[in-house]
């Protein structure tokens, strides 16, 4: 099924076909295009907390890095759902800042790299395409569940990446959240059924 037209003024379809298909110049259009609206977005999020140990920009900088470096490529056709993707994982970030979040970034790390070419459509003008992806449904999957992932909130992703990335059993994952087995594992459950739900909105193009 052919990719959606962005409309006339928005080229934030074709900046980022551009930038999968390797043109870096059309990666730093994106950003500086949307570099005031997520520097606000950062400035609005940080905690006095968070403040303490870094600026607006230092922290902006971290975030985008994981986008680029971690998140499954994927194609919007508008201005408003890019912003909604990448201002969810921003704030995520934010909540997830200091020995989790860099636990985290090993743990992905250690993953099997996605094929290249493999880039997911998001978008709710073409709910039935749901990629434009040449590989097999395996890679396809993956790469919704590790874009899910990246929206998700930081308690579920923890719970996730401490029993699929880390194997750890309920008990240990209860003692290092000081709680009991049996909630760990409710709670785990919980974070997985979330977890689908959001790869089920993001292919149907809602985010």
């Amino acid at each position: 099924m052919p990719e959606p037209d962005a409309p006339d003024d928005d080229p934030t379809l074709a900046l980022m076909q551009r930038w999968h298909q390797g043109d870096q110049e059309a990666l730093h259009t994106l950003i500086q295009r949307e570099l005031p609206w997520l520097r606000m977005r950062t400035r609005q999020r940080l905690g006095a907390n968070l403040r303490a140990h870094g600026n607006t920009d230092d922290f902006l900088h971290e975030v985008l890095l994981d986008v680029l470096r971690y998140t499954p490529r994927f194609l919007v056709g508008d201005q408003d759902t890019f912003r909604r993707i990448v201002g969810t994982i921003l704030e995520n970030a934010l909540r997830s800042q200091g020995d989790f979040y860099g636990r985290m970034r090993r743990d992905r790390q250690r993953q099997s790299p996605l094929p290249d070419d493999s880039v997911l459509l998001v978008d709710q003008r073409a709910r039935t395409a749901t990629s434009p992806s040449r590989h097999a449904s395996r890679n396809e999957e993956e790469a919704w569940l590790r874009l899910a992932l990246e929206m998700l909130a930081p308690d579920d992703r923890e719970l996730i990446a401490m029993r699929e990335w880390q194997q750890l059993g309920f008990t240990e994952i209860g003692a290092r959240l000081a709680i009991p087995e049996n909630t760990a594992r409710m709670r785990f459950q919980r974070a997985l059924t979330r977890l689908a739900d959001r790869v089920v909105s993001l292919r149907r193009g809602f985010v």
